[in-house]
């Protein structure tokens, strides 16, 4: 990210002042204008082509290119290697400039959103690039915050305001913040607020979303200021009329722009090695002309000196010293054999390899089974240069809310005096079944303020409610009072806005069986029971946090006084009374089977108050929150106190709905070898039953290890701790950690692995360079690993961590703005179009519209590209060095003069017209196994992880079976045709006749090759190999016609007559071929590797089999989880309850109710 104003120094600390453009000016902080694009219309060629030279192929050829233009020394023309070139290069900067317009539009539809600047007392509308540091901005309901603001005033009562920071940390709960009360009282006055002069003194610009600290100096006092008077850039203000801010950080300065991270060029590892073996074939090149050169300053001394009557040497060269006549030909010859013998890396190697990514490409976007109709979005590859990228992944970083859920929560199940409600019994087993949506749900179509969207399926709930069973009324009462919702009419309508879907779901359920939340004021809660209304007496809430894990209401109904509670398992049957013992072990049967379900539960309990007892507790309250020590600690103790020997009602359990198929999708994504780390920014609990839901967290795991310490030593003491517990694990087991044998029945893993939990603090720490690679060590061991609450920039440093130490390829997926660094950082950026807006969509590389089906593409087109990528380098290799080295054996019988055994015009249309088609079909439409079996059997997937199908190794035997093929190609036909003459006596072993039958025999043997290599047939197959050899005779003739007149006139209809030639060809074609089918039969035989198997499982099963087995296979690798494990969910922060009671956050009643609108949040 760029500004068009440039710091002069690091700043150490920044001085603002309102409204006074003048003072801050000469610091030249960032305006507001994002820069997300590369290129410019000036820069876009040279860095473009920067880049591409980048590509040490592309710097080869023009190295060739120029050494062409030299005469003296080329004997083929320049244009053979300028056409192809160009041609690379404009495709490649066509595609770049692509997706930087792409960049380029994202950045103006940004820069060019409107805002309402307040300029000399007026408010004027400015373009968000326009807005300066210093400057005051007024913002309606709704809108985006545009830069780093200090909030000096709302419409809402003392200051408040309430944003969302989905595009900040991924969340969608509403967050609170509040102005100082001393610039508060500005309310919308413009000219107040023009005559505005604060000076703001605080930190430079860094990426910390949770601090700000500076000082606010007006009217002769200082204020402090904190992150809790901040509205930071990606904000959407909400449920707040108006505000106005000042702005402190603008364009890259803000904490959105610097978690953001930079665009970076990726290229695959495929591009990586290439670049390694185009230096190898380089040398090798160098080598063989270095070799010529010499053998020919030997031949041009010994024997070539006495040929100059017939063969005059050139003006340029010495003929009264004859050595030195042969060197100067033999540095020559080095140049000139640098130029015939350059196919060994053609030029169409890259054409081809860019068509190849292209269709590949499209057939991603073209694949109707990734297309998501409910929001009309296919699959898109945002770029043509990865694909193969995506059949080698190792780790994928995965962001939970909009990416794994769906951030909606459904009210399942709950128990209610150790009795389970929310199943459905076979009448004849008794064994519950699984809900569907065929089933009909309970009617409850009699309350009129029921929500027809919620279902629930089990009658038994509705009928003890109607049949006045205590235990179920105080159920609901309970989940309709204890709470810290909101609720407003909206066109009739009555909604609620919670701080946690948790919360909504909870008090909609009671509302649909008719315990119907209706207002809250600073003392009082109003509710609908049945149809009769009820208000409760507020005396007091006591809020969550993440230490208590628990909050209460205490209320009071005609002279009743009444305590609710509801929080974790853990910490509610600690403070039981004994009465609830026998309740207390039915429930948890309860839980356990609802944590085996994946459900998210809350334990809910109550007691009766005497009036005496809370007035005394209540002096001890007061007495706590007014101390000016340890007031925390001791407020803590207070609630304690009253939280005791509590009745126990029962539990609640909810799912937190994850997308479809993603269960399925970890399964196998993990039986590929692909490990998953999730990052969030939800809480520890959240994340952990997140965990448990998607089956990343399995009960099969020997254990889970949680990071929580918040110091650096106590962080490292528990990772040394747990590496050394996964050392005597792993020693004392006989079974490995991975299967090595693969078959096609269900085996059950004796070793579960382990699972790793880290929360953000702790992270912070892990990643010092003295403990990351200690951290890494005990991650890598570990099938899952969950890191909750981390920032953006804590996401991009995971990834970076594992692309630097493990050297895998990486994958990032998310769906919101938080995301955005993670996938730049990753090798391959997934984005997926959800809730949160299209701003991971923009920077990714790959775009779903769900998790799942990440599924498709990396075990079906990711393995295919890499497949079909791998097979096609393989091959081209082959034909090019088989090609290319039939010139060197001829250099043994011309001299070594540099002279070609081939008509140029065979040596141009090799690669562009006689063999491009055939390998370019191979590379695009070859498949070992169809798309079913590749889901069906994910340990396919594992090769790509160690490169097995083309490295270096593989490109050797690709360079050696060349070169026997260039051998036997050459001395086959050449022994053949030696001395030859035909039936009628003419002389038949000619130059051109013998480059000829070389050249005609092998695009035999490359086509026949291509056909052995060519698995998978198609219809484009059939016409292209075949269409290939017969458009190779048919040219050969038309340009050796008479009609042409080329040099090698009637040499090609000489050979084709000649039986001589057909038995050779025959010869050569069963000397190369027949050792190759040899060798493959045997291997697949003998060793066959698990694509074989597959394979041939695939020629044999009938397709209506195969759709059995892959349900079977499918449904058999998700198991329930049985561990018990909390799944309580509130608010990621601390809930509004001191608001609520404190009236602060209520309207006065001569002014419009303006409540909150709390919108879901990511749990």
């Amino acid at each position: 990210m760029v500004s068009w104003k440039k710091k002069i120094e690091k700043e150490t600390e920044r001085k603002i002042y309102a409204n006074n453009h003048a003072y801050n000016e000469p610091f030249n902080y960032a305006n507001n204008y994002i820069k997300t694009s590369k290129y410019t219309i000036l820069t876009f060629l040279p860095r473009n082509l920067f880049e591409q030279f980048q590509r040490l192929a592309n710097f080869y050829f023009l190295c060739l290119l120029i050494l062409q233009l030299i005469p003296q020394i080329s004997s083929l023309t320049p244009i053979t290697t300028a056409v192809p070139l160009a041609v690379v290069l404009t495709i490649t900067a066509l595609k770049d400039a692509i997706d930087d317009i792409q960049r380029l539009r994202s950045d103006n539809q940004v820069n060019n959103r409107s805002s309402h600047v307040l300029r000399n007392g007026k408010l004027v509308d400015e373009r968000w690039h326009k807005v300066q540091v210093g400057d005051i901005i007024r913002m309606e309901n709704d809108q985006f915050v545009a830069a780093d603001l200090l909030l000096l005033s709302t419409s809402e009562p003392n200051g408040l305001c309430y944003i969302e920071t989905a595009e900040l940390d991924g969340e969608t709960n509403l967050k609170c913040k509040q102005a100082l009360p001393e610039t508060a009282e500005l309310m919308e006055d413009n000219v107040k607020i023009g005559e505005f002069n604060g000076e703001i003194t605080c930190e430079p610009p860094n990426n910390n979303l949770n601090k700000f600290e500076g000082t606010l100096k007006w009217k002769g006092k200082t204020y402090s200021i904190d992150n809790e008077k901040m509205l930071l850039r990606g904000c959407i203000l909400r449920n707040t009329q108006w505000c106005y801010g000042m702005v402190i950080f603008a364009g890259c300065d803000t904490k959105l722009m610097q978690n953001s991270g930079k665009t970076i060029f990726k290229r695959t590892s495929l591009d990586r090695l290439l670049n390694v073996l185009i230096i190898g074939i380089v040398f090798f090149l160098l080598s063989m002309c270095l070799f010529c050169t010499i053998a020919c300053g030997v031949w041009e001394t010994i024997t070539g000196q006495y040929f100059t009557i017939y063969l005059p040497w050139a003006s340029h060269i010495p003929e009264d010293n004859t050595t030195s006549g042969a060197t100067v030909i033999s540095l020559l010859v080095f140049f000139s054999y640098a130029i015939v013998l350059n196919t060994v890396v053609p030029i169409s190697l890259y054409v081809s390899v860019e068509v190849i990514r292209f269709v590949h490409s499209l057939w991603i976007n073209w694949d109707q089974d990734m297309y998501y109709g409910v929001k009309d979005t296919p699959a898109q590859a945002r770029t043509t240069t990865l694909n193969e990228e995506l059949g080698q992944i190792e780790y994928v970083f995965s962001d939970k809310t909009g990416t794994l859920t769906q951030n909606i929560m459904i009210f399942k199940k709950c128990s209610v005096n150790g009795h389970i409600y929310g199943e459905i019994l076979d009448p004849v087993t008794e064994e519950p079944l699984e809900i569907t949506e065929d089933m009909k749900p309970v009617d409850l179509s009699g309350n009129p303020l029921y929500e027809p969207k919620f279902k629930f399926y089990d009658q038994t709930l509705l009928d003890d409610l109607k049949s006045g069973k205590k235990d179920v009324y105080e159920f609901f009462t309970l989940l309709a009072i204890c709470h810290t919702v909101m609720s407003e009419y909206k066109e009739g309508r009555l909604e609620y806005q919670a701080q946690s879907p948790d919360e909504e779901a909870l008090t909609s359920a009671a509302r649909n069986f008719g315990f119907v939340f209706k207002n809250r004021t600073p003392k009082s809660i109003t509710i609908e029971v049945m149809g009769k209304e009820q208000v409760y007496e507020l005396l007091g809430i006591l809020d969550f946090n993440n230490v208590r894990k628990r909050m209460s209401v205490i209320l009071r109904k005609d002279g009743q006084l009444k305590l609710y509670c509801k929080g974790a398992d853990s910490v509610i049957f600690e403070r039981l009374n004994a009465d609830s013992f026998d309740m207390k072990e039915k429930t948890i049967d309860h839980l356990n089977k609802f944590a085996s379900e994946g459900l998210r539960t809350l334990c809910l309990a109550m007691k009766d108050l005497e009036e005496e007892y809370f007035t005394q507790w209540k002096e001890r309250f007061e007495e706590a929150v007014t101390s000016m020590e340890n007031r925390e600690e001791k407020v803590d103790c207070v609630y304690e106190e009253i939280e005791k020997n509590l009745h126990l009602i029962g539990a609640t359990a909810i799912e937190d709905k994850l997308q479809d198929g993603v269960p399925q999708t970890i399964s196998n994504l993990a039986i590929g070898g692909i490990k998953i780390w999730v990052l969030t920014g939800d809480k520890q609990e959240t994340a952990i039953n997140i965990g448990y839901s998607c089956q990343l967290l399995t009960d099969e795991m020997v254990d889970i290890f949680i990071v929580d310490g918040n110091e650096d030593y106590v962080v490292r003491d528990q990772l040394n701790k747990f590496q050394q517990d996964i050392r005597g694990i792993l020693c004392s087991k006989d079974a490995p950690l991975n299967l090595s044998t693969v078959t096609f029945t269900e085996v059950e893993e004796e070793f579960g692995g382990f699972g790793l939990v880290v929360n953000g603090n702790s992270l912070v720490h892990a990643l010092k360079p003295d403990m990351e690679e200690l951290f890494l060590s005990v991650a890598s061991q570990c099938k899952a690993v969950i890191c909750c609450r981390v920032t953006p920039l804590q996401k991009a440093l995971v990834v970076e961590l594992v692309k630097c130490h493990k050297k895998a390829v990486t994958l990032a997926i998310g769906d919101g703005a938080n995301d955005v660094s993670m996938i730049k950082t990753a090798h391959i950026g997934v984005g997926i179009s959800g809730q949160e807006g299209m701003q991971a969509v923009l920077s990714s590389d790959f775009s779903l519209a769900q998790f799942r089906f990440l599924e498709r593409l990396l075990l079906v087109h990711g393995r295919w590209s890499y497949f079909r990528m791998a097979r096609f380098l393989r091959y081209f290799f082959y034909k090019n060095f088989a090609f290319t080295l039939c010139h060197f054996w001829f250099a043994f019988f011309c001299g070594f003069s540099a002279q070609t055994l081939f008509d140029p015009v065979f040596i141009s249309f090799y690669n562009v017209f006689y063999t491009s088609l055939p390998v370019l079909a191979l590379g695009i439409f070859y498949q070992d196994v169809n798309e079913r079996n590749s889901v069906q059997y994910p340990k396919l997937y594992s090769p790509g992880h160690l490169n097995l199908l083309f490295n270096k190794k593989e490109f050797l035997k690709s360079v050696v079976n060349g070169l026997i093929s260039s051998f036997a190609l050459f001395f086959i036909p050449y022994g053949s045709f030696f001395e030859g003459v035909a039936s009628d006596g003419v002389n038949v072993d000619g130059h051109q006749l013998f480059g000829t039958v070389v050249s005609t025999i092998l695009v035999l043997v490359v086509t026949a090759q291509v056909m052995l290599d060519t698995g998978y047939w198609t219809f484009f197959n059939h016409i292209v190999i075949w269409g290939s050899a017969i458009f190779f005779f048919a040219m050969t003739f038309f340009i050796n016609s008479n009609f042409i007149g080329n040099a090698y006139l009637g040499s090609f209809r000489m050979a084709l007559s000649l039986a001589q030639f057909w038995f050779t060809a025959f010869l050569t074609l069963v000397v190369l071929i027949v050792p190759v089918i040899a060798i493959r039969f045997y291997c697949v035989d003998k060793n066959p590797t698990l694509s074989d198997k597959v394979r041939l499982k695939q020629r044999n099963d009938n397709r209506i089999h195969a759709r059995r087995l892959i349900s079977q296979t499918r449904v058999s690798s998700i198991r329930r989880s049985q561990r018990p494990h909390s799944g309580y969910a509130f608010a990621h922060q601390e809930g509004f309850g001191k608001l609520i009671t404190s009236g602060k956050i209520m309207k006065n009643k001569s002014m419009p109710l303006q409540l909150p609108k709390f919108t879901k949040v990511e749990v």
